[in-house]
């Protein structure tokens, strides 16, 4: 999993080099696919770094010295549409990736230059020579801000990117292999990046990356158009050299520490804290689901067959300030992530891995689509999704969940858990009560289901459906689904949550 720390964007897991290539060379996606296949064909031989000892070696106060130059932004001074800024090599940064601009065909090499950066006062010795590379890159343009920051990428695959009226959150990655297996998780690392200098006027970014790694060499396009909700376009190629016990496309990773559904907050003064509250699903059979995210005290992984899927991702739902009360973090301005696939992705599940989390410094949450069947090492597998990063705009046509809550009484049945689940949306909030509207609710192996009620919240609009359950002696896990229905209609989506003992 990935540390996050609040002033580095991304720690840099295994990034590595090639060589600077000529100016002169032609460059398109198909060049870069070809790039992968061939790279794939070869014996994995991890890339040395080159980022001198004296950098490697920084503290964390020393590495916070360093900033960014504005006044050194890449087209910058051409009044393009889109500007680039570069993160110093250093730290947990230990090894470097070359970036490249892209002007038609023509490749053109982003040489480091101490220049672009502002030291504070720090000494560094030694020559930093101009194919030393960067730790990652950022877009800007216009946004809240004629120059806001729009998309970063540093530190392995990951990346992330902001709609408006958002602060960064939750990451995207390129590949996930072998997520929370036993045997240890293995992340694959953008090597190069190609990034298209804009025209004037550009409405989008585009970025190339080659990926790299022990499993995989792949090439990836993004067009980045930011927004209301921001959009980037994914296109890319895998090619394995072994196929991996898990492969996961369109990861998303995100923070859950404590929630409304919790039962605790860690003595932490704030009700929660988590970049997103829950995985929702859109599944090939017009199906909506949603799963509450929780912060388990052991790893574990849930799966959600499907065939087609129509979209997932991890969403921040609860956006009422007072829900956090965070003045720093700003845990309600954190934008959601939701992968829309292009084309049919045929059978598989979306995966999702909740790790047991001490803090908030740590992401511990991540979803991803695992194919069925993979073809055979060394064959192209070819994906295409619209990663959609935004903030309200999408969530089921139906009703919705709004919060959900368990506990059980002091007084009366106190073996029974009990689950509160409020369902709130345009059509619910119009209804008076009814008793045609009524809950379904289905309890796992493992207990058994004690009563069920539904009421119509006075206070607030919205219908509230209870339920209690009765485990039995085994302590495993128990899967629940519910849901608001008026026959022959379903009035909400569907609620899914694995309670464990």
């Amino acid at each position: 999993m990935k540390f996050r720390a609040w002033l580095l964007p991304f720690f840099a897991l295994g990034a590595s080099y090639t060589s600077v290539r000529a100016s002169a060379e032609m460059f398109d996606f198909e060049t870069l696919r070809y790039r992968a296949k061939m790279l794939a064909a070869r014996a994995y031989a991890p890339r040395a770094t080159t980022v001198p000892e004296a950098l490697r070696k920084l503290s964390y106060d020393d590495y916070r010295l360093i900033t960014f130059s504005g006044d050194q932004a890449w087209w910058r001074r051409d009044s393009l549409p889109y500007q680039l800024q570069f993160f110093h090599p250093g730290f947990v940064h230990q090894k470097s990736v070359q970036v490249f601009e892209l002007n038609g065909p023509t490749v053109k090499p982003i040489k480091f230059s101490r220049d672009m950066f502002n030291y504070g006062g720090l000494k560094i010795g030694g020559g930093l020579p101009d194919t030393v590379g960067f730790a990652g890159f950022k877009v800007l343009g216009s946004l809240n801000l004629p120059a806001d920051e729009l998309v970063s990428f540093v530190g392995a695959s990951y990346f992330r990117a902001l709609c408006l009226k958002t602060v960064y959150g939750l990451s995207a990655r390129g590949l996930a292999i072998n997520t929370a297996e036993p045997e240890g998780e293995e992340f694959p690392v953008f090597e190069e990046f190609w990034i298209e200098r804009p025209a004037a006027g550009a409405k989008q970014c585009v970025i190339y990356a080659l990926m790299d790694s022990a499993s995989v060499a792949g090439a990836y396009r993004f067009t980045v158009t930011p927004g209301a909700v921001t959009v980037m376009q994914v296109k890319a190629v895998v090619y394995c050299r072994k196929n991996p016990k898990v492969l996961g496309l369109a990861p998303l990773t995100s923070m859950f520490w404590h929630g409304e559904n919790s039962g605790t907050n860690h003595g932490d003064f704030r009700p929660e804290v988590h970049d997103s509250d829950g995985l929702m699903v859109f599944n090939g059979a017009n199906e909506w689901l949603w799963r509450p995210l929780s912060n388990p005290k052991a790893t574990r992984v849930s799966a959600f067959s499907d065939d087609n899927p129509r979209g997932f991702g991890l969403i921040q739902r609860d956006r009422n300030y007072e829900s956090y009360q965070d003045l720093e973090a700003h845990y309600h301005l954190r934008p959601s992530a939701w992968v829309e696939p292009v084309g049919n992705w045929g059978r598989g599940s979306v995966r999702l891995a909740e790790l047991s989390a001490a803090d908030e410094t740590n992401d511990n949450i991540v979803a991803f689509w695992v194919p069925e069947r993979l073809p055979a090492a060394g064959q192209a597998i070819e994906f295409e999704y619209k990663l959609h990063w935004y903030s309200d705009q999408i969530r089921p046509p139906a009703g919705f969940v709004a919060s959900t809550r368990t506990g059980h009484s002091q007084t009366h049945e106190p073996e029974l858990r009990r689950f509160v689940v409020d369902f709130d949306g345009p059509y619910l909030r119009q209804q008076k009560p009814d008793p045609a509207i009524v809950p379904e609710v289905s309890v796992g192996d493992g207990a058994k289901l004690a009563y069920m009620t539904v009421q119509k919240n006075p206070y607030n609009g919205m219908w509230r459906l209870g339920f209690g359950i009765k485990p039995d002696a085994s302590g495993r896990p128990v899967e629940l689904r519910c849901f608001l229905k008026k026959p022959p209609h379903v009035l909400t989506e569907t609620w899914t949550y694995l309670w464990s003992p």
